[in-house]
């Protein structure tokens, strides 16, 4: 299962338009957000100080969510590499378990995800502390590196599963292409969440990489906000975090950091079922 997920670890690397298509919806967000998106967001808080940069900090925390999922769904695509050229049929032939073939499939995922964001990661934290950004506590450091291998975990058992039902590179490249144009929308990045309808807001709040957004920006947004806020009435704040989905309601419920962990974790052990399931079922037809 490791000499497998070796194996497609460098395979992934190897095909470097692959990886540059991987960080494409998070080039299209960063655009869009310099380009666009920034100036409408900050419009109603730019009398507030240090709310610039505020945003800045939102969009980033975002940014390493998206790309836990694209890079992800980009390293998957190697399942379906070897389903068009036979490979993947000489696997399930082997004397090895399902679960250790698609094991290998998960892990090589979830390491290139992990690894893009933990480089994601060290590049936002430079350019935001050279804009002013308060220093990231060890313990702040700490909480964002768990929640980076929730999302990695996650996103790897997601696309799997998700590419466990293509068979041809152009389906494939077709499915790319609709999520990364998506993700920006499931995430909340394209429009804040509370700008979406109410019927929207259940798709983002089902999302996954939504709940790892959150958590992102729960704890990179922290010192920031209370520094911006520090004399805003505490109605202000919770309006705040609830339109730019730094905390989700789920009715009348506000979602708890635990609810969101909760989420991730069981995202990764219901979906990697799921694509060992539906692959073990499509084995004799690769």
């Amino acid at each position: 299962m490791l000499n497998l997920a070796s194996r497609n670890f460098k395979m992934y690397f190897r095909d470097r338009a692959g990886v540059f298509f991987s960080f494409l919806a998070v080039i299209i967000i960063v655009g869009l957000y310099v380009l666009i998106l920034g100036d409408q967001i900050k419009s109603g808080v730019a009398d507030i100080e240090g709310a610039s940069l505020m945003m800045d900090i939102w969009v980033m925390a975002g940014i390493i969510g998206v790309a836990s999922f694209t890079t992800a769904l980009g390293a998957c695509g190697i399942i379906v590499e070897d389903r068009v050229k036979k490979n993947f049929k000489d696997f399930m032939s082997a004397p090895l378990y399902r679960w250790q073939i698609v094991g290998g499939y998960v892990i090589s995922a979830c390491l290139v995800a992990l690894m893009m964001c933990a480089f994601i990661f060290v590049i936002v934290t430079v350019v935001l502390s050279l804009n002013g950004m308060p220093m990231l506590s060890f313990l702040s450091i700490l909480k964002i590196s768990g929640v980076i291998i929730l999302a990695a975990l996650s996103s790897g058992a997601v696309t799997l599963f998700i590419t466990s039902f293509l068979r041809t590179n152009g389906a494939y490249g077709a499915v790319s292409t609709v999520l990364g144009t998506l993700i920006g929308f499931f995430t909340g990045m394209y429009f804040p969440i509370g700008m979406l309808s109410d019927n929207i807001q259940v798709l983002v709040k089902l999302f996954p990489t939504t709940h790892a957004c959150v958590l992102l920006r729960k704890i990179m947004m922290e010192d920031q906000m209370a520094a911006t806020f520090l004399n805003a009435p505490a109605e202000i704040v919770s309006d705040f975090e609830k339109q730019m989905g730094v905390v989700i309601m789920f009715g009348d419920y506000a979602g708890t950091a635990w609810l969101h962990v909760g989420v991730l974790v069981a995202t990764v052990f219901v979906f990697s079922a799921l694509a060992i399931l539906n692959l073990s079922r499509k084995a004799k037809v690769c």
